[in-house]
């Protein structure tokens, strides 16, 4: 198995045909900025991602590209809205495919990875993952926000500890419906003339 390990920056386009034959594996990090449908979803385009990525072919004979990825990223608080930091892990298990008809072929412990003649774009891959190991929403870990600022929707501004759930100044929205009935039962009791 023949070993090519760049420890600075991951090399874009790559040939997987040729580095599954090979055995190649690829070691490096990659910029965000380059990750343009990644980083729109992001705070800001701090951060960073490493891949770890091994090519091959297994006992089959089925191509693959298997291996990590890590990421720190920043996220949008949905308490504070601000910038919230995000780490994420993922393994990547892909089988080689050359179009969606034999995707149904390619055994289960493979997700397939549809790839054309030559080159390939592996930042493409990268961001796939990363978009899919994105949590849909993001907080911060620790408590951004004063529970004081928690309320009911109350005009008081009560926190939510303090709001009384049984509070009875407030009127029935179904006495309106309540009256209606009553009244349309008064109207169905009166004898037709």
């Amino acid at each position: 198995m023949s070993s090519t390990t760049s420890e600075s920056v991951l090399p874009r386009h790559i040939d997987p045909r040729k580095f599954a034959q090979q055995g190649i594996s690829i070691k490096g990090n990659v910029d965000l900025n380059a990750l343009e449908r990644v980083s729109s979803l992001l705070a800001n385009k701090q951060g960073n991602v490493y891949a770890d990525l091994v090519f091959g072919i297994d006992e089959q004979g089925i191509r693959y590209l298997t291996g990590s990825i890590e990421a720190t990223v920043n996220m949008i608080c949905q308490r504070c809205l601000d910038a919230a930091s995000q780490s994420l892990q993922m393994r990547l298990n892909l089988g080689f495919i050359w179009s969606d008809d034999n995707a149904d072929k390619l055994p289960k412990t493979y997700d397939p990875w549809i790839i054309g003649e030559g080159q390939t774009d592996i930042y493409d891959v990268i961001a796939d993952e990363l978009i899919l190991g994105l949590p849909i929403v993001a907080y911060h870990t620790q408590a951004c926000v004063s529970q004081e600022l928690f309320s009911t929707g109350d005009t008081d501004d009560k926190p939510v500890d303090e709001a009384d759930s049984n509070n009875t100044d407030k009127p029935n929205p179904f006495q309106v419906l309540e009256q209606l009935k009553g009244s349309l039962n008064k109207a169905s009791d009166k004898p037709e003339k």
